[in-house]
């Protein structure tokens, strides 16, 4: 994680994962702002209002970014013929792709920290009760990081066979643009890695989770199995 955290010093990516997530975290705050009246004489919970009024918009840019990070941390290595490069050192593929999946984890896990500062704000100013309690926050943060996480996992595995940057970006927004139109009814469609995150805290949170969980470890040797066959072919 050391060598890959040096690597993208210069590559925007902790910029564009601050801004998107303060750009996220935007979201509610603005829809408050305006349309307050709409949301605070609702008999739901405050973050499960918050929740319904604005995830859809804030999970979208969150994948947004997980395709973008992906794209930028591996055009990194295929840029000057990186790539080759790194291939005369004594460090596996394999090792190298998980090292990217735990950097973008990390950049993920900063994004729902300010989004889940936003929704407390949210909660605190607009509702008298102010009720959002810190336990609740945290699992919904913990869940939308396991949700999030497959997304993440596919769209670096797809960066790593794509040299053309582009390739691999178009592949990821044509995944979110199927995941928005998935019926969410339908629990097999849920699955699909781009779908994962759109869901919230519900009766299938359980069920998506253990999904996810799967689709992570699945995602990751297959990743790392997939570098180690074309290194050496």
């Amino acid at each position: 994680m050391a060598l890959e955290f040096t690597k993208i010093k210069r590559t925007g990516l902790l910029p564009a994962f601050l801004c998107g997530g303060l750009l996220a975290s935007m979201i509610p705050v603005l829809n408050m702002a305006v349309r307050s009246e709409a949301y605070v004489n609702l008999s739901q919970p405050p973050l499960d209002i918050l929740l319904d009024g604005n995830w859809q918009t804030m999970a979208m840019l969150n994948l947004l970014l997980a395709v973008i990070g992906a794209c930028l941390v591996y055009h990194t290595e295929f840029a000057d013929n990186a790539m080759e490069k790194m291939r005369t050192l004594p460090i596996g593929e394999g090792r190298m792709f998980l090292g990217k999946t735990l950097v973008l984890a990390c950049m993920c896990i900063v994004v729902l920290i300010i989004e889940t500062a936003a929704l407390a704000t949210c909660g605190a100013i607009w509702f008298e009760s102010g009720d959002i309690v810190w336990p609740d926050l945290m699992r919904n943060a913990g869940c939308m990081l396991l949700l999030l996480l497959p997304a993440v996992i596919l769209s670096l595995l797809v960066a790593s066979l794509c040299e053309n940057m582009w390739i691999s970006f178009g592949i990821g927004v044509l995944g979110v643009f199927i995941a928005t139109m998935m019926p969410s009814e339908n629990f097999a469609l849920s699955l699909f890695p781009f779908a994962l995150h759109f869901h919230v805290l519900g009766e299938k949170t359980a069920e998506l989770g253990v999904g996810a969980a799967v689709e992570i470890l699945a995602l990751v040797a297959a990743g790392a199995v997939i570098q180690k066959i074309r290194r050496r072919f």
